[in-house]
C-alpha cells in the first residue's frame, strides 16, 4: 500500500469515527435534557432524540445536504438532491479527501445536533406532531441555508467568516429557533407567579444531567477536531487541545459565578458552563491560541449563567436554558475570532484574517458580526413564520390537563418511571394485596 492510499484510508477512518462521536452526542442530549426536566416528561424528552435524529436523517439526505453543500448561488445550493453527485455538484467539500457518504454522515451529525438544541425551547409542553413538522422544515429550509452561506460557498464564506465547526451554523441556529418557540409557547404551568416572579422547577435527576454533559464533552472532540476531516498534518490534535481547555475553563468559571450570584455551587450551572464554553470554542478552535481558548471558555461559561437568570426574570421559560447556552455562547464564540484570531493559525486554515488583538484591525470583527446578525435574523424570521402558522392551525401546545399529567402518559401512553408515577405499578401494602 502506497503512502497516499494509506493517508486516504486513515482520513476516511477518522471522519467515520468523528461522525460516530457527533451522532453519539444525541445520547448526551437525551440524558442532559431528561435529567434537567421533570420525571413525568422524562421518557418523552429522551425518546424525542431518536425521533428528531430520524427526521433529520431523512430530510437532510433528501434535501438538506444539497441545499447546504450543493452547487448553486450565494444563498442556497440547487443541486445534489438525494445525495446524487455530478460534476462539480459538491465542490464546496472537495478539500476533504473522503467518500461523499462519509461527508454526508459527518455533516448529518451537525444538523441533528442543531435540531436537538432547538427542541430545548419546546420542552415539557409542545405537541408531538409539532416535532414532526417543525423538525422536517428546520432541516430543509432553515439549517441548510445558513450552512450554505458559511460552509457551502455562500456569501458569508466568501467574506471570510471564521466558524470552524459551527458556533453560528449549528448552535446559534438551534438556539434562535428554541427562543422563538419558547416565546410562542409561553411558560410552563406554575413557572411564574401572578407578580411574574419565577419559581424553580428543578430537573428530576442531576446525575443524568452530569453524565449527559460528559458525553457531550467527549462527543465534541469529534465535532471540532473531526472538522479537520484529515489526520496527515496532525492539526486535529491542536483543535482538540483548544476545545478541551475552553471546556475546563467554562466549568470552573460557571460554578464560581453561580456561587457569587446565587450563593451556591450549582451543579447544573457547572454542566451548562462546560457546554457554553464548548459552544463558544466551536467557531474559534482552529483560529486561536491556547491562552485565548481559556479566556473564551471562561467568558462563555460565566456569562451564560448570568444570562440564564436574566432571561428567566424577564418572563422567558427556557427549560434547559438553550438560548443562553447555545445562543449567547454561540455569539460570544463567533465574535471572539474577530479579536483573537492568530495570524499563524489563519495562515494554516486559509480562512479570514487575523483578529484585532494581533493587529488585524476591525475587518474580521466586522465579518463575524455581520455573520451573526445575518444568521440570527434569517433563523428568527423563518422560525417565527413556521411556528406561528402551526400555532394558528394545529396548535403548538398540549392542553393544560395533558401538561399537568405529563407528556409521557398523554403523548405516549406510558410513563418513563412507571413504578414512581403509575398507580398500577406502585408497590402495595400487605393490607392492599
Amino acid at each position: 500500500m502506497d503512502e497516499k492510499t494509506l493517508t486516504l484510508g486513515l482520513d476516511a477512518l477518522w471522519v467515520m469515527l468523528s461522525a460516530v462521536l457527533v451522532i453519539g452526542m444525541q445520547a448526551g442530549f437525551a440524558l442532559l435534557e431528561a435529567g434537567s426536566t421533570r420525571m413525568k416528561n422524562s421518557g418523552h424528552v429522551a425518546g424525542k432524540q431518536i425521533l428528531s435524529f430520524a427526521i433529520a436523517s431523512l430530510a437532510f439526505w433528501a434535501f438538506g445536504f444539497a441545499i447546504t453543500f450543493g452547487a448553486g448561488n450565494s444563498f442556497i445550493g440547487t443541486e445534489g438532491w438525494f445525495l446524487k453527485e455530478g460534476k462539480g455538484t459538491f465542490d464546496s467539500l472537495s478539500w476533504a479527501n473522503v467518500p461523499l457518504e462519509l461527508k454526508f454522515l459527518f455533516q448529518l451529525g451537525f444538523a441533528g445536533v442543531s435540531l436537538a438544541i432547538a427542541w430545548g425551547g419546546f420542552a415539557e409542553r409542545a405537541k408531538l406532531s409539532v416535532y414532526f413538522l417543525f423538525g422536517t422544515i428546520f432541516t430543509i429550509a432553515i439549517y441548510p441555508v445558513i450552512g450554505h452561506w458559511v460552509w457551502g460557498g455562500g456569501w458569508l464564506g466568501k467574506m471570510g467568516m471564521q466558524d470552524f465547526a459551527g458556533s453560528t451554523v449549528v448552535h446559534l441556529q438551534g438556539a434562535i429557533a428554541a427562543l422563538v418557540a419558547t416565546i410562542l409557547l409561553g411558560p410552563r404551568i406554575g413557572k411564574f407567579n401572578k407578580d411574574k416572579t419565577p419559581n424553580v422547577i428543578p430537573g428530576h435527576n442531576q446525575v443524568y444531567t452530569v453524565i449527559g454533559g460528559l458525553i457531550l464533552w467527549i462527543g465534541w472532540f469529534g465535532f471540532n477536531a473531526g472538522s479537520t476531516m484529515a489526520v496527515g498534518d496532525g492539526f486535529f490534535g491542536y483543535v482538540a487541545l483548544t476545545t478541551n481547555l475552553a471546556a475546563a475553563a467554562g466549568a470552573i468559571a460557571a460554578i464560581v459565578t453561580a456561587k457569587i450570584l446565587v450563593g451556591k455551587a450549582d451543579i447544573p450551572a457547572m454542566v451548562n458552563g462546560v457546554l457554553a464554553a464548548l459552544v463558544a470554542i466551536t467557531a474559534a478552535c482552529a483560529f486561536v491560541e491556547p491562552w485565548a481558548a481559556v479566556v473564551i471558555g471562561a467568558v462563555a461559561g460565566s456569562f451564560t449563567f448570568w444570562t440564564s437568570i436574566y432571561f428567566e426574570r424577564k418572563g422567558i421559560d427556557d427549560p434547559i436554558y438553550a438560548f443562553s447556552v447555545h445562543g449567547v455562547a454561540g455569539i460570544i464564540g463567533t465574535i471572539s475570532t474577530g479579536f483573537f484570531a492568530s495570524p499563524r493559525l489563519v495562515e494554516i486554515t486559509g480562512i479570514g484574517k487575523a483578529g484585532l488583538f494581533y493587529g488585524g484591525g476591525f475587518d474580521q470583527l466586522i465579518v463575524q458580526t455581520v455573520g451573526v446578525l445575518g444568521a440570527a435574523v434569517y433563523v428568527a424570521a423563518v422560525s417565527f413564520v413556521i411556528l406561528y402558522a402551526l400555532k394558528k392551525t394545529i396548535g403548538l401546545r398540549v392542553t393544560a390537563e395533558q401538561e399537568i399529567s405529563g407528556l409521557d402518559i398523554s403523548e405516549h401512553g406510558s410513563y418513563g418511571y412507571p413504578e414512581q408515577l403509575d398507580p398500577t405499578y406502585q408497590p402495595k401494602t400487605l393490607a392492599q394485596q
